[in-house]
């Protein structure tokens, strides 16, 4: 450090300091809202999958949900004053992210959410092989060395019992769940990017608004698309878990503003980086909620497998 570095921090106001722990307080709150919220969200959605409910129809009714939050925030985000690049932005991650929603929520529904939550730490994998397809930066032997990890990790989410032993890689590939859980990842991974070029353009409310609205259209359309047949039969069991589906609804609009605001003054990387705790702690959840088995081999593997993302983001 300099002689003019330290003058200049030795000249500080007094206010200064509180102010900056007043901020680094804030973004704990927010971050720890994100984390709560988002495994309140997957427990709820994960228990409305054990009903007969496609779990494309599940993503429409939330977004039905958030988009009736939304509406009475328009006018406040004055949608005439915003830039242009926002409106692209804002729609491409809406997009990409309904497609998110919607694989996640068909992992939830076939998988384990002890095995859920640590899969999460492939969004650091993808995101470095995005980088490497697209923008041609070569990772270094700490981000090779944290890749490496989270594979071992990962390859503890199986049981060794019998012939399972010498091929848990490949059952946990191929396991319906986890495949669809990889395409909500690499979805998810795309649309934090656009995310966060619509919060740089227009602010974490205005972004969640039109996140939200622009959202609801599509997803009806996809379940138009995709699973007709469904949806009548689905829209009549929904009319008894209404509760349910309204609690999913506002855990998700409130996490996702947390989520935007936390990259509106944070780095994506180290934004996903505090998002890996997670991990952990629906390990826990699913042992707690849901009576899964095999906790403590789940749990290791998790907190090997945060590693090994935090040691890729790191680098």
């Amino acid at each position: 450090m300099t002689s003019t570095r330290i003058m200049s921090v030795v000249a500080l106001p007094r206010h200064f300091i509180p102010q900056k722990r007043k901020l680094l307080f804030v973004e704990i709150a927010f971050v720890f809202g994100r984390l709560v919220f988002s495994i309140l969200a997957n427990v709820y959605q994960k228990k409305l999958s054990q009903h007969p409910l496609h779990p494309f129809f599940m993503v429409a009714t939330s977004y039905v949900v958030l988009s009736v939050l939304a509406l009475p925030f328009v006018p406040v985000v004055h949608a005439a004053s915003l830039p242009q690049a926002f409106w692209g932005n804002v729609l491409l991650a809406a997009v990409l992210d309904v497609g998110g929603w919607m694989f996640m929520v068909m992992s939830l529904a076939k998988t384990d959410l002890s095995v859920f939550g640590p899969l999460n730490a492939y969004k650091v994998v993808i995101s470095m092989l995005l980088a490497i397809v697209f923008l041609g930066e070569v990772p270094t032997l700490q981000g090779f060395a944290g890749v490496a990890i989270i594979v071992v990790g990962s390859f503890f989410l199986m049981p060794a019992n019998g012939q399972r032993e010498a091929n848990r890689m490949l059952l946990l590939l191929k396991e319906r769940g986890v495949q669809a859980r990889f395409l909500s990842i690499l979805l998810f991974s795309i649309g934090t990017l656009f995310l966060k070029n619509a919060v740089t353009d227009g602010g974490p409310l205005a972004t969640l608004v039109f996140w939200s609205l622009l959202g609801l259209p599509l997803v009806m359309l996809a379940n138009l698309l995709f699973i007709p047949a469904s949806v009548k039969e689905s829209t009549k069991t929904s009319l008894s878990h209404l509760p349910t589906i309204a609690s999913i609804g506002v855990m998700i609009f409130i996490m996702q503003y947390c989520t935007l605001v936390l990259l509106s003054h944070m780095l994506v990387a180290y934004t996903l980086a505090l998002f890996q705790m997670s991990m952990v702690l629906q390990v826990l959840v699913g042992y707690q909620v849901f009576k899964e088995k095999d906790i403590l081999r789940k749990l290791i593997a998790a907190i090997v497998m945060m590693l090994g993302s935090l040691l890729v983001i790191s680098a």
